[in-house]
């Protein structure tokens, strides 16, 4: 297979952990056979700092003759120290999602065995626990209608849904169920708020055409406090950006580390796959991030994208294989972990290449 992949670097340790997710794709095209080319484009901070603008058109180009993308993260303190500048690396991220048609955002939440005594929440809680989350990406409080008025002294952002944002992305959730679990759960708060009675109301009307999916509602309050009561009453999560932005990474607490998770952006033509992470500067350069979200991004990529389930399978194995051995970087790390098994970002990018080695030659 030929395909090629852009990748996007980003702000922070975007590039760090980015730079492990390529060698561990040119790893698996080496081993099964596939050509896979790599090309590089700016977004985010480094690109404002370059042109001005976030997502040049020259990024937005390659985009869109791509295969797929793997993406890091934007971000700067400089724009978090101060809200008056117009020009924001997120923006870059939000036009690009816009761009690209990337309205539905995958987020498993797998848990490995070997991380249980990461999480603050008691093991035989989370053990067991697998949750697919569908988070609406391009509609919703972050792209509707926001200013200030009276002077200054008074905000508003315009939260709203579309009819058909919401049957969109309510298809692939009650799809993605009928090969799971067979459960959706819709989260949203129709007691207070209109577009998300819109929302409950469309999902109810798709829910019919999936009549082997049982469908339950619950409001996001709860959803949140079940979400570490009970994580494994969840299967396939159905929610919108505002929502779906906090569970999820309330969600990365379950699995011990934001550095675990991997996400997929995905619409009708190009995927876009990154880790949940942001930029991180408060350890941008000193080597210790954890690389695994950004394969197991990999992994996604492979398998959406690409239709390469052995492939993804293989990534996924070698992510278990290494953390069985007892191997970890500082963030997944306990007061148990040898010294000699506490890895930097490079070393664990060079065990999983190692691991995918001998898990290929015992499949062939």
């Amino acid at each position: 297979m030929k395909k090629k992949i852009t990748i996007l670097p980003g702000d922070g340790i975007g590039k760090e952990v980015t730079t492990e997710g390529k060698r561990v794709l040119q790893k698996i095209a080496e081993l099964f056979g596939h050509e896979f080319t790599f090309d590089y484009a700016a977004i985010g901070h480094d690109a404002i700092e370059a042109t001005n603008n976030p997502l040049p058109d020259e990024t937005l180009s390659k985009l869109k003759s791509t295969d797929a993308i793997l993406f890091g993260a934007v971000g700067h303190p400089k724009y978090d120290n101060d809200p008056t500048l117009k020009v924001r690396p997120e923006q870059g991220l939000l036009k690009m999602r816009k761009e690209l048609g990337l309205y539905a955002n995958l987020r498993p939440i797998k848990l490995f065995d070997e991380l249980l005594h990461a999480s603050s929440i008691k093991p035989e809680i989370l053990k067991g626990a697998d949750i697919l989350f569908f988070r609406e990406l391009t509609g919703d409080v972050y792209f509707g209608e926001k200013g200030r008025k009276n002077n200054d002294n008074t905000a508003y952002d315009l939260m709203i849904y579309h009819r058909y944002e919401i049957e969109r992305i309510a298809h692939k959730a009650f799809k993605a169920a009928q090969s799971r679990r067979k459960k959706v759960t819709s989260v949203d708060k129709a007691n207070v708020l209109e577009s998300s009675r819109l929302w409950r109301e469309v999902v109810q009307q798709v829910a019919k055409e999936y009549p082997d999916v049982t469908v339950e509602h619950q409001f996001i309050d709860s959803a949140a406090m079940k979400l570490i009561q009970n994580p494994r009453s969840f299967d396939v999560v159905l929610t919108g950006n505002l929502f779906g932005d906090i569970l999820t990474d309330e969600a990365s607490q379950i699995a011990g580390s934001m550095g675990m998770l991997a996400s997929a952006s995905i619409g009708d033509t190009v995927g876009l796959y990154e880790p949940i992470h942001g930029s991180a500067h408060d350890i941008t350069g000193k080597g210790i991030a954890n690389p695994l979200a950004s394969i197991l991004s990999a992994s996604l990529l492979l398998d959406i994208s690409f239709g390469l389930k052995e492939e993804a399978t293989a990534i996924i194995q070698a992510v278990e294989g290494v953390l069985r051995a007892g191997f970890r970087t500082v963030d997944i790390a306990d007061a148990t972990t040898p010294k000699d098994k506490m890895l930097n970002t490079q070393m664990m990018g060079d065990l999983i290449v190692k691991e995918l080695s001998a898990i290929n030659v015992s499949i062939a």
